[in-house]
């Protein structure tokens, strides 16, 4: 492991999707380990250390919000950016208010993915 490369865990259960986004984020120099549900992403969350956390809100056995808080309450520092087709204002205030840095709806705003977690990343 490049102890420079940003490690990012991107919890997401559509596999295309997963794929778009490790190439994307491949280019910019970022190492994407991909999980597909809630339980995973928890083993990885408590066992591994991420430069920035990009959740989905939907996710097999649980949500991207419950996965924010339990990542808040670990660390208060590292970026979360939900990546979410759950459109809705309400959705974004939630994950806003369990402590998202910031929310992306998909599909539409993919061509603001990698611009964003740079910025985010740039927190860290």
């Amino acid at each position: 492991m490049d102890p420079h490369r940003k490690r990012i865990l991107c919890a997401e259960d559509d596999n295309d999707t997963c794929s778009m986004i490790k190439s994307l984020l491949d280019l910019i120099g970022c190492e994407v380990v991909t999980v597909g549900n809630y339980a995973e992403a928890l083993d990885r969350i408590n066992s591994d250390r991420f430069d920035l956390y990009l959740l989905d809100n939907w996710l097999p056995g649980g949500s991207g919000v419950q996965l924010c808080e339990k990542i808040r309450a670990r660390d208060p520092e590292k970026p979360i950016l939900f990546y979410s087709g759950a459109a809705y204002p309400a959705d974004k205030q939630e994950a806003m208010e369990a402590g998202a840095n910031d929310y992306l709806i998909k599909p539409g705003e993919v061509g603001s993915l990698v611009e964003t977690i740079k910025r985010l990343l740039a927190m860290t």
